[in-house]
């Protein structure tokens, strides 16, 4: 295996849906929950979504030679699925696996103005998802593997998280360099109700990167934190709450561990096994956002194609900052994402204003 050439940047699998995007300019939350109520929108949002097609993609976008690893079914939405790959990039859609009788999943995104989006999400073909969906003699062609969302594919989290150490196990053990990215589980559901502790102590000693979003780990690691805040993660971190939590995830087995922040940037902490020991911010741009939607998984491709470019972690960090920035600036989760020269130009015209600091730094 050792030998084998590695001609393939990044394989990411894991979870792909349909995003339908109502455009709800002037729809207030309170408008949507009047029972009987006609509500006037603007044209619909139609793309792919999931961490296979937003990281996906946006890896595409900037230059990396990537693959996409996922399952669909053969209804409308799922050859929606597929067209919509293709007229990107054929290549795209060569490891996406049909399964026959199988609904798509799919994802209503509800945006009203001045509101967290609201999700509204069928499971579908993702509820399948698996160790035995995945070639690993093509994983074996790759610098790296990613994968993203295992709380939307209940295989992954069931059994506490079975097959999601035998996917990395076996992942790690082709030569790829690991990655691990994550979603918020429903608090009410199957997923929310999972061991998340367990399933992390069991899975990231086979993962080298882990980059989930900060309220996504807080409800696994710190779930009375979670609860308390309601939400409203941000205010209450700081430099020392990031540490420790890191340090926990790195004493698992993580070779590299951060946490998406959203508004207030990314931070990474590294022991030392893929970047000089280092705890390191950097701060999210300002930037008129039209849409919130894949902005962090745009953070996580712009950081694993500066990675693949052996770019110092701190400009890792600037790349994912500025893909997360790039994407925030059109409504959906991919079409704001640049071309790697592209962003280049908008970071060398972009002063590095911070839109929150986090204490410590």
């Amino acid at each position: 295996m050792g030998n084998t050439m590695k001609d393939i940047d990044i394989i990411v699998c894991g979870h792909l849906c349909l995003d339908l995007i109502p455009g709800m300019r002037g729809v207030t939350a309170n408008s949507v929950t009047i029972p009987g109520k006609l509500i006037e929108t603007e044209p619909m949002t139609v793309s792919t979504g999931g961490a296979v097609s937003n990281t996906g993609l946006a890896l595409h976008r900037l230059q990396t030679n990537v693959r996409l690893l996922a399952l669909v079914g053969d209804d409308l939405m799922s050859q929606l699925i597929v067209n919509f790959l293709r007229q990107r990039d054929e290549r795209l859609t060569e490891f996406i696996h049909t399964k026959s009788g199988e609904p798509a999943s799919y994802t209503i995104a509800l945006s009203p103005e001045n509101a967290d989006r609201t999700f509204l999400h069928c499971t579908g073909t993702n509820r399948n998802f698996g160790v035995a969906d995945i070639d690993f003699v093509l994983v074996e062609r790759a610098r790296i593997f990613h994968l993203g969302y295992p709380p939307i594919l209940p295989r992954l989290y069931n059994h506490d998280g079975q097959e999601l150490e035998a996917i990395y196990q076996r992942a790690k053990a082709t030569g790829a360099i690991t990655s691990l990215d994550m979603s918020l589980p429903d608090a009410n559901g199957a997923a929310g109700k999972a061991n998340w502790r367990v399933i992390l102590q069991r899975t990231l000693p086979y993962v080298d990167v882990f980059l989930p979003s900060i309220d996504e780990i807080v409800f696994m690691l710190r779930r009375a934190d979670y609860d308390a805040w309601q939400g409203h993660t941000l205010p209450h971190l700081n430099r020392a709450y990031l540490g420790n939590l890191a340090d926990e995830l790195l004493a698992m087995g993580a070779g590299l561990v951060g946490f998406k922040l959203g508004e207030m940037g990314i931070y990474v902490k590294s022991p030392g096994r893929f970047a000089p020991p280092a705890e390191l911010w950097h701060s999210a741009y300002a930037v008129t956002v039209a849409g919130t939607t894949g902005a962090g998984d745009a953070a996580y491709a712009g950081f694993l194609a500066a990675f693949l470019r052996d770019l110092p972690l701190q400009e890792c960090l600037m790349w994912a900052c500025a893909a997360g920035a790039c994407c925030v600036q059109a409504p959906d989760a991919t079409s704001g994402v640049r071309s790697w020269d592209e962003t280049a130009q908008w970071l060398a015209q972009q002063p590095p204003l911070r839109v929150q600091k986090l204490a410590g730094f």
